[in-house]
């Protein structure tokens, strides 16, 4: 089951679940760590274990996960018995995949440490794999319980435990989930495969439809899981039902029309679930799923490359890592990922708006370009391409070609509906970067509609406004309630800061302005602003700091050319734009 990467439980684990990863990566007590690092500086010659080590160290600060588990592997190869190298290099093994080579590592580090958690966990996954539950349920047995593991070893325990043929063994085990607060959709997930796959047809549906029932929308894995249940059990109405549901929710979504055409060809789907191995990497792939947020994202590519090695083909897994992958800004191995998803599958649309991303991410404008326009004529009915070429040109300050990609998506809707505000609010800052402001007024009125409490909108609208000297007071009363809705996002206090300077509230535009600064300091406009307000207040050496300042930040050609002038000359005290502002 797919958690909310928001949630807030999540964010309270991740100190948590790093210090149980790092564990891994620590020598056992009483054990004698080498001495090569001594001996690399006392012995010119042996230098070659020290700089392996070093670009090792480099290159996993940099997030080159790759490089690091080759720079510490051949370090490890110069010094096999080095238990620092011994475990980073088989953690980054993992990460990178290498799970075969981590697997023989582990092998090693259980040899030395029965009780380092990651390597056990790795050799239970590999007793799973290769049919050996017996051996993988002693393996977890050993796994610790706080920590990240107080999800893992209940899980993978419940999948060994399962695929000894003793089901209600394993829902005993998952009831260690349940009873941490908010899993328990989890865990009444994987009972509900578990009963499938046992063949408890009743029971496992009970399970499924309890994870329906406490969320508001439905996920395509409950969903799919319940259908293909549905439809074993000779109850397509039902089934169609939920296909038909998530179609509802999901408009354009591959994975319910493909399903819908298979019922209607009476077509029956194979199991969900078929072996303890295929449960287990559902397991890992909904662990990588809470982890996948900017603080625990290293740990969800692990879990998602242990799914994978479980399931090869697993295609959500595959494209977490992507998606992992393109965060770290390895942008040609996650295209790599997309491009493995085969055209039969559910998920490759998905996976080719992925791609096109990531070709962007590389520099290759035109490729990405060509690739969703030959999507949004494949499917002439289709939004999504067009927005997402709208986006790609306006990132590229090709405003023209933005507004065309935005014009052709808005002429494919039908009905616009609140989910939509997205498009109008992007063609709308297209529309006024490009100068044609009467169709961006036009369209950001029109995405508030759809949208009323949209702080994005309010922002863009209130700041343009604001910036015009028109309707000064609603637009500060826009940007007012943007801040209430994103008190910590530094453009909208800058937007409030600037409403307050053209209203010539000049210490209320500083306070707002030095808030904004604190939540992006590197950001050019913002850095010149508080220039601006400063001067007013009569703290013109700040003034004059926070102008250069703008500088080093890499603004616009124009803005330039003015923040140098202010430089020069300094400002004059404007009037306030509210004595010449069309009422507001």
């Amino acid at each position: 089951m797919e958690m909310k990467a928001g949630d807030r439980r999540t964010s309270r684990m991740a100190s948590m679940l790093l210090a149980a990863l790092l564990t891994a990566c620590t020598a056992p007590s009483g054990d004698a760590k080498s001495t090569s690092g001594v001996q690399a500086a006392a012995d010119p010659g042996a230098m070659s274990p020290l700089g392996s080590y070093l670009a090792g160290r480099h290159a996993q600060q940099q997030h080159d996960y790759a490089a690091a588990a080759r720079f510490f592997g051949e370090a490890l190869a110069q010094d096999p018995n080095d238990y620092e190298l011994l475990n980073k290099t088989f953690l980054f093994d993992v990460t990178e995949g290498r799970t075969e080579e981590a697997s023989r590592l582990a092998e090693r580090i259980n040899r030395i440490d029965p009780a380092a958690p990651v390597p056990n966990l790795v050799l239970s996954l590999g007793r799973i794999r290769s049919g050996d539950y017996a051996g993988a349920d002693a393996l977890a047995q050993k796994l610790p319980r706080e920590g990240i593991h107080r999800f893992v070893t209940p899980l993978v325990q419940a999948w060994a435990e399962a695929g000894l043929g003793h089901p209600d063994d394993a829902l005993k085990t998952l009831d260690r989930v349940r009873s941490v607060q908010g899993f328990a959709p989890l865990a009444d997930f994987h009972a509900g495969l578990v009963d499938d796959m046992a063949g408890r047809s009743a029971d496992a549906a009970v399970a499924l439809e309890k994870v329906l029932k406490s969320n508001q929308h439905a996920n395509w894995r409950t969903i799919e899981a319940l259908g293909s249940l549905e439809e074993r059990m000779e109850h397509p109405d039902q089934a169609k039902a939920l296909y038909e549901r998530f179609a509802r929710e999901n408009p354009g979504s591959d994975l319910a029309a493909r399903a819908l055409a298979r019922l209607a060809g009476g077509q029956e789907p194979p199991p969900r679930i078929t072996s303890a191995a295929q449960g287990a990497a559902e397991a890992l792939f909904d662990l990588a799923s809470v982890l996948n947020q900017s603080e625990t994202a290293d740990l969800a590519l692990i879990y998602a490359r242990l799914a994978l090695y479980l399931e090869p083909d697993f295609p959500l897994a595959k494209l977490l890592v992507a998606d992992v992958l393109e965060s770290e800004h390895r942008a040609e191995e996650a295209l790599a990922i997309d491009r493995s998803i085969p055209p039969q599958s559910p998920y490759a649309w998905t996976a080719r708006l992925r791609a096109a991303s990531n070709l962007e991410l590389m520099g290759k404008t035109d490729e990405a370009a060509k690739e969703l326009q030959a999507m949004a004529a494949e499917r002439p009915n289709e939004v999504q391409p067009l927005v997402q070429l709208g986006d790609l040109w306006r990132s590229k300050n090709r405003f023209a070609e933005a507004v065309a990609s935005y014009d052709e998506a808005v002429a494919r809707l039908k009905q616009p509906e609140p989910r939509d505000w997205t498009i109008f609010y992007s063609r709308g800052v297209a529309l006024e970067r490009s100068g044609q402001w009467p169709r961006a007024e036009a369209d950001l009125l029109h995405a508030l509609q759809l949208q009323p409490e949209q702080p994005l909108v309010l922002n863009y609208l209130g700041y343009s406004w604001v910036d015009k000297g028109v309707k000064l007071n609603e637009a500060l009363r826009m940007i007012e309630r943007a801040v209430e809705l994103r008190p910590n996002d530094g453009y909208i206090v800058d937007s409030l800061g600037w409403a307050y300077y053209r209203l010539g509230n000049y210490p209320q535009a500083t306070q707002n302005l030095e808030r904004a600064i604190e939540l992006r300091p590197e950001d050019p406009t913002i850095n010149d602003h508080l220039g601006d307000a400063y001067w007013q207040v009569g703290r013109l050496d700040e003034a004059r700091s926070q102008w250069r300042r703008a500088l080093q930040f890499g603004p616009e050609a124009d803005e330039v050319r003015t923040i140098s002038a202010k430089l020069d000359r300094g400002l004059a005290k404007p009037s306030p734009a509210g004595a010449t502002a069309q009422g507001g």
